[in-house]
């Protein structure tokens, strides 16, 4: 890296604008959150309907994701996360106003299109950043999404409450966001790697610990989507919870990552990166028994929080050492382990499903007890 390059990384700038990016971009998924009730009354989608329009947003994430970092490494992160984020703005006022359910699904894969893409970019851009700070910030950088997500679920909430339309809260929040993004461009990153743009990227294969990495990335996701998608029913079905507050769930897990993120730099530079894999591993495996084996809603709280809690630094620190693996460009190994990652969110809830149907759902969170045990011996096999 250039000496010019190498300063605009390394400094206050660019550390500030990287969580500002990860702030809006949690910020526009947690306003959508708010919309999906609106969605729903404006189509009269039944809910398989609407499990297949969410989906959407899904699938056109991951469809971003897997080109991401062949663009990145070409056009750089600053090109990259300003189109991605433009991309996602332009799109909210539809997801608040569209009332044709295929014109919603058109929409919202491509919003989920410009959020993957984003979610990639930033993360390239955050390692970059880290890698020249020399110190541990990637999990202060993915807190900024989670406080994004509650600042853009919550400012969405206030809004309607204070009387406005859905429309015209999503021209608030992409005005906002846009703000920052100009506030943000010059120092975002022109380029997307260490090495020069004609780096024989397409040459590059990834080594045993990449792909270990993401196989443990999707484990570490597949657990937050089985909280975000199962959470609820395992509390009403076998916790014998109301319904109405079947979202505490969820709710203190998410809470417990957002804490855990918070301080997590300073755990990682306390413990180093090792440990923290092995103790989030054990933490996730804990938590999940404790919902499992243990009776009482309160009791399985405490599991959902010890799940958020191990689960926080996770992927952060597999995101940091995957940029630091040199047998393919940082661009290339960031957008690797992301997508495979991102697969655990998506296919993993479903898959769960398909599980506790043929079986329970006690079942279901045993296996992904279970697949912690792949993140704490994993950890063993990384370069750190």
């Amino acid at each position: 890296m250039s000496e010019n390059n190498l300063a605009m990384t390394n400094s206050h700038a660019s550390r500030l604008t990287t969580r500002a990016i990860f702030f809006v971009t949690g910020m526009a998924m947690g306003l959508w959150a708010t919309l999906v009730p609106y969605a729903q009354q404006r189509t009269g989608s039944a809910a398989g309907e609407l499990g297949l329009l969410l989906l959407c947003l899904g699938a056109g994430s991951l469809l971003s994701m897997i080109g991401s970092g062949r663009l990145i490494g070409r056009f750089g992160c600053r090109s990259v996360i300003v189109g991605s984020v433009l991309v996602y703005c332009l799109m909210l006022p539809f997801l608040a106003t569209l009332d044709d359910l295929r014109l919603l699904a058109l929409s919202l894969f491509i919003f989920g299109m410009g959020i993957g893409l984003a979610d990639v970019a930033m993360n390239v851009q955050g390692s970059l950043v880290e890698q020249a700070s020399d110190k541990p910030l990637m999990s202060g950088f993915h807190c900024m999404w989670s406080v994004g997500g509650i600042a853009g679920a919550a400012g969405g909430a206030m809004l309607f409450s204070a009387g406005l339309t859905p429309l015209q809260s999503t021209w608030i929040t992409s005005g906002f966001i846009v703000l920052i993004l100009l506030l943000s461009f010059n120092a975002l990153l022109p380029f997307g790697n260490h090495e020069p743009e004609n780096h024989s990227a397409g040459k590059a294969r990834p080594n045993f610990r990449l792909i270990l990495m993401a196989i443990m990335a999707m484990i570490s996701f597949m657990a937050e989507g089985a909280v975000i998608d199962w959470s609820g029913v395992f509390m009403t079905d076998n916790r014998g919870m109301a319904v109405a507050h079947t979202g505490w769930g969820f709710a203190i897990f998410a809470s417990a990552m957002s804490l855990m993120r918070l301080t997590g730099d300073a755990v990682v530079t306390r413990l180093g990166r090792k440990r923290v894999l092995i103790y989030g591993g054990l933490a996730g495996l804990a938590g999940y028994m404790m919902v499992v084996l243990l009776p009482g809603w309160l009791l399985s709280l405490c599991g959902f929080a010890l799940i958020g809690i191990g689960a926080a630094n996770i992927v952060p620190v597999l995101i940091t050492l995957a940029s630091q693996e040199k047998v393919m460009p940082v661009n290339m190994s960031v957008s690797m382990v992301a997508t495979l990652g991102y697969l655990g969110v998506l296919g993993g809830p479903a898959l769960l499903g398909w599980i506790a149907h043929i079986s329970s759902l006690y079942v279901a969170f045993t296996l992904v007890a279970a697949a912690f045990l792949v993140i704490v011996f994993g950890a063993a096999k990384l370069r750190y």
